[in-house]
């Protein structure tokens, strides 16, 4: 499967040469998909399966649609996500996997507390519509992700 996704991303990379490495090429390629795929999650998550309705949970535990429509996008993607870091992106890193696995479940519990913060700003202060805001919070997510992975997650060990 890992050959697979290379052979077929490599079939765009000299369009990008230009202005970026290949490495720097497959991580925007396969954040890129999965970015996609968590927008697309979202928004039928939003718009279908919660049909822009509170989820109550519990008498005392609620979400608001936007927010289970993340958690429900988020399931799906943290694990695609990983695999793809691991086995596409991140090739060269010489760390154990289970210590790349805990550092990127650290990296991802971040980037949970930052997707919440963000979704709640952007919707309740800024009132701004929940998939545009969904969206600004992948941007801003995506960035810190990529530095963290970078240079703490998936660092070669010198």
């Amino acid at each position: 499967m890992r050959n697979l996704i290379l052979r077929f991303l490599d079939l765009f990379y000299p369009l990008f040469r230009p202005v970026m490495n290949k490495q720097t090429f497959h991580y925007a390629a396969c954040g890129g998909i999965n970015m996609f795929m968590d927008l697309l999650l979202y928004f039928v998550a939003f718009n279908f399966i919660f049909k822009k309705e509170v989820v109550q949970l519990t008498p005392s535990i609620a979400f608001e649609p936007y927010i289970a429509a993340f958690l429900f996008s988020f399931i799906i993607t943290f694990p695609t996500g990983f695999l793809l870091s691991k086995y596409v992106v991140w090739t060269e890193s010489n760390i154990r996997g289970r210590i790349q696995l805990f550092r990127y479940f650290l990296l991802v519990l971040m980037n949970l507390l930052l997707n919440y913060a963000l979704l709640k700003i952007f919707v309740e202060v800024f009132h701004i519509f929940p998939t545009v805001s969904k969206f600004l919070t992948i941007v801003i997510v995506v960035t810190f992700s990529y530095l963290t992975q970078k240079h703490f997650t998936f660092k070669v060990k010198k």
